[in-house]
């Protein structure tokens, strides 16, 4: 991005930096909006959301140094004849840190799926009906997805727009079968380059549906009309 050699650890530091400083010079009202967003993305409301969502997800944070404990209190559970995935519920419900607010979300951004983050992500699927599935991540490999928060960041970091076309359906490909939206995110500074396109895929509707971004190449289409303004990708 704008020319400079960033890895993805580098950009997850930058990304969480820039957010930290935002969060801390925001006032009040505004930082209660960001956590009120994340709640909602990460700690939702399990009694509202299930005209939209078939499942929702909570996301916690367990420290790598923790998870011996934690798998020794959901094993004293289980001899207590409590099921496996109930105990772990409970365990990492009581133990963990939810990613509710901005400064778990910083913590939460910054995990890669390497063995040198501090955290694991543990993720609690829910139907209506109630718990549906523990992702206990052992092997602590999943890493936190890049939401509309982080790509802001991102965008107000490189002072350039980035523009996300999301793509979802059986095999996630662009075509008319299925749905595809254009999604900017502006810095909130000048904009001093240009824009970056960010295709991500997706293979349905439930639990926000991404898989992965893509980078696009992009180019101004030619002139039609004042009404018709378009970008080729």
């Amino acid at each position: 991005m704008g020319g400079e050699d960033v890895d993805a650890r580098e950009l997850r530091r930058r990304t969480v930096a820039r957010f930290s400083e935002d969060f801390g010079s925001a006032s009040f009202e505004e930082r209660e909006a960001i956590d009120d967003a994340i709640r909602h993305m990460y700690s939702p409301d399990l009694k509202n959301g299930w005209g939209i969502h078939v499942v929702q997800e909570v996301k916690l944070l367990a420290k790598k140094e923790d998870r011996f404990a934690l798998d020794s209190a959901i094993d004293e559970l289980v001899h207590l004849g409590m099921q496996r995935e109930m105990a772990a519920e409970s365990i990492y419900k009581e133990r963990c840190i939810p990613v509710n607010d901005g400064p778990s979300w910083a913590k939460y951004m910054l995990i890669s799926g390497s063995p040198d983050d501090e955290y694991d992500i543990i993720t609690l699927q829910y139907t209506e009906e109630g718990l549906l599935s523990v992702d206990e991540n052992r092997e602590g490999r999943a890493a936190a997805f890049g939401d509309d928060i982080a790509i802001e960041c991102l965008a107000t970091e490189f002072k350039r727009e980035i523009y996300v076309v999301q793509a979802h359906g059986s095999d996630a490909m662009v075509d008319e079968e299925n749905c595809v939206f254009f999604l900017p995110h502006r810095p909130r500074s000048q904009i001093t380059e240009p824009p970056f396109f960010l295709f991500m895929k997706g293979t349905g509707w439930c639990g926000a549906g991404a898989d992965h971004y893509e980078p696009l190449i992009a180019h101004p289409s030619t002139f039609v009309s004042q009404e018709k303004v378009a970008v080729v990708l």
